[in-house]
């Protein structure tokens, strides 16, 4: 089945954090980058994020800052964890929001958010469990989604970049050291420089004081 085009899309520190010790992430990037990162959602059918996103930064995954149509909000969630009280989900929030879950996911949670608008999948469970990304991404081809742009968090993120679901980059680089703190991208099992995937076609954009780099995503096997 044909698969929409995924695009990772996240703001890092110099030395690769996505937030502080503390959890804290806003703002690492400037207001120009976000700007930026808001007209790559509008030009997105889709935007994706884990459920710990949801859990942690309660985003509205919205085009708010530039002029252009709110994209699909796409949430994995597994055990559909998302509070009906998240800003995907209230205030009619709901009615363009997707959640994967699978089968382990309670009744009673998928119908508090099926009544708030929202549609939920249950999807097969992947090896080592969680959603079957392949098989989420598959049917939303189907639906006619063919651009997906995913924000994070890392293990979304790296599961994806594990099993070769990404096909391009967007990230952000803002001039901040902070020394610890989570990175966006886990353990993928490289052991070797030749194994690493690479990035082609690659741009190098300044947006205030940060630089964004993009890329298509090489894989190396």
């Amino acid at each position: 089945m044909m698969r929409p085009r995924v695009t990772l899309c996240f703001a890092q520190t110099l030395d690769g954090r996505v937030a502080a010790v503390d959890g804290s992430s806003q703002w690492i990037s400037g207001p120009e980058s976000l700007r930026f990162c808001h007209l790559r959602r509008a030009n997105s059918d889709a935007i994706m994020v884990g459920v710990g996103t949801v859990l942690r930064d309660d985003p509205r995954l919205t085009t708010r800052l530039v002029a252009g149509p709110d994209p699909l909000r796409v949430i994995v969630d597994t055990h559909l964890r998302t509070p009906t009280t998240a800003a995907v989900i209230r205030d009619g929030a709901g009615m363009g929001t997707l959640l994967a879950c699978t089968a382990a996911a309670p009744l009673e949670r998928r119908i508090a958010l099926q009544e708030c608008g929202a549609t939920v999948l249950t999807m097969p469970e992947a090896v080592g469990g969680g959603v079957d990304l392949a098989t989420l991404l598959a049917m939303l081809g189907e639906r006619g989604i063919a651009s997906v742009m995913v924000e994070g968090g890392a293990r979304l993120i790296t599961s994806l970049l594990r099993t070769n679901l990404v096909d391009a980059l967007a990230v952000t680089i803002a001039p901040i050291i902070l020394g610890s703190g989570p990175s966006a991208i886990g353990d993928l099992g490289i052991l070797t420089l030749n194994q690493a995937p690479r990035l082609a076609n690659v741009t190098w954009t300044t947006y205030g004081t940060d630089v964004v780099i993009e890329g298509d995503l090489v894989s190396s096997q």
